[in-house]
């Protein structure tokens, strides 16, 4: 019996078994957020040599982006977690036939997602205060990942549902590749051809030298073969919730499509208010000029080395808790939710000692401009201190979604964002600059842990749960 089916088989699960079992599903899922963060960085440093027009052109766009990507994936999640739920009741055939409602439900909605974003890609960047110098460029970046939008959310939706039947290391090894595949496409796409001399040999490297563009097109093919990988993979091999050699609609019920909103509609709309949030700290900054632009987009990239390991261990935490939740064991569920989320807080914080340490290495593997790293560097370091309560957030987040409890943590999340960092940003980015918001950022992030562990300690998300 494999350590992830002792949930539904009803046995008792000793605490250090629950532990090892934690680690065995969170090691994996961070390593598919870090090599996901290794693209980031990868594409930022690429982009970043290119000079600071080109670079502000993506930072100006990146978190309407991630507007259009969040949305997409939360939408997933309220199919995943009740799979996952399905799973822990051992109820493989209805685990199927959501998975079947899945698709076709998600691929229109991201459609319509993506028919939007395409409406909007060229005036976006003249909305958010970009330069001339930065407009067509932001615009054609935005549009390409806007229109590959169906496209991407097969990648959320076969990622999330194997982590959901506790298969993390596939999604971890396709996201690895996916990395490999950006590095390839990317430096074939973005820089002219040269020729490198390597030992009396001269090598010559073809390159379409689209620049930006080419930044977008090669990350959007490393996704597009990663999703084809990860849905023929979910669709013909999973145990137990693949669909070779059975049949049933694709045909999304009322019923399903109404608990996937009760899960998914508070995310959507709460990831929507906090991305307006972030596109709103991007208006703020535009004001200082194009090395702030870039430098902030950098760090935010820079960050996210720290709190992607936070988001694998929240994977993780919506397995264990939404398995042990649909087999029926609250307290183990709720044990499950305290494990993660230390786990989460002191993997970050290690993470945020890191940052703080090598702030200016990091930011000058991005780019060559000093001013642009010397701004980004100081803005890590402030960033650093918040990282062991964002940790609680993100983790605790997670364990509640996990029951397809959303509503109220999702209320905290925009709530706190909104009425706590963008006032502060308002009020210390004219006199502090870029510092200034983000000690905002950081200020939020640590009322925000708080708020999440308090929430935790309290034991209520259990009983606001789907019923199963």
């Amino acid at each position: 019996m494999s350590d992830i089916s002792l949930i539904r088989s009803g046995r008792p699960i000793t605490p250090g078994r629950q532990l090892l079992l934690a680690a065995q599903l969170s090691w994996p899922a961070m390593m598919a957020q870090l090599s996901s963060i290794m693209m980031q960085y990868i594409d930022a440093a690429m982009v970043g040599r290119l000079g600071a027009d080109d670079s502000a052109a993506v930072g100006l766009v990146s978190t309407s982006l991630w507007l259009c990507w969040g949305v997409c994936s939360m939408i997933t999640t309220g199919f995943s977690v009740q799979v996952a739920h399905s799973i822990g009741a051992s109820d493989f055939e209805r685990a199927r036939s959501i998975l079947r409602q899945s698709i076709l439900s998600c691929f229109i909605f991201s459609l319509l997602v993506a028919v939007a974003a395409g409406a909007v890609a060229y005036p976006l960047p003249h909305w958010l205060g970009g330069s001339d110098a930065v407009c067509h460029k932001a615009s054609l970046y935005f549009l390409v990942f806007g229109l590959s939008l169906p496209l991407l959310t097969f990648n959320y939706l076969g990622s999330g549902m194997l982590r959901c039947a506790g298969n993390m290391k596939v999604p971890g090894a396709l996201n690895v590749m996916m990395c490999v595949l950006d590095v390839v496409f990317n430096f074939l796409l973005i820089f002219d051809s040269r020729t490198y001399t390597l030992c009396g040999f001269n090598l010559h490297i073809p390159g379409a030298g689209l620049g930006v563009l080419g930044a977008a097109l090669g990350t959007v093919a490393a996704e597009t073969v990663t999703a084809g990988a990860v849905m023929w993979y979910l669709l013909r091999c999973q145990p137990d919730i693949c669909l070779r050699g059975t049949h049933g609609s694709f045909r999304p019920s009322l019923s399903t499509l109404r608990k996937a909103a009760r899960v998914s509609a508070p995310m959507t709309l709460e990831h929507a208010i906090i991305c307006g949030a972030q596109i709103a700290v991007t208006v703020i900054v535009a004001p200082l000029g194009v090395m702030a632009i870039a430098a902030n987009s950098f760090a935010v990239t820079a960050e996210s080395l720290c709190y992607m390991p936070g988001y694998g261990i929240a994977d993780a935490a919506t397995t264990l808790v939404g398995q042990s939740y649909g087999a029926g064991r609250k307290d183990l569920a709720k044990r499950f939710g305290y494990i993660t989320t230390a786990m989460g807080m002191l993997t970050m914080s290690l993470m945020g000692v890191v940052l703080y340490l090598f702030a200016p290495l990091v930011m000058g593997l991005m780019s060559p401009v000093a001013e642009i790293v010397d701004l980004g560097a100081s803005a890590l370091r402030i960033e650093a201190f918040a990282e062991p309560m964002f940790a609680a957030s993100i983790v605790a987040y997670g364990v509640m979604v996990g029951v397809g409890d959303t509503i109220l943590p999702a209320a905290m999340n925009f709530g706190s964002i909104w009425l706590v960092r963008i006032p502060l940003a308002i009020i210390l980015a004219p006199t502090m600059g870029l510092d200034g918001v983000w000690l905002a950022m950081c200020i939020e992030l640590c009322f925000r842990g708080a708020i999440f562990i308090w929430r935790l300690c309290s034991g209520a998300w259990l009983k606001k749960g789907l019923t199963v």
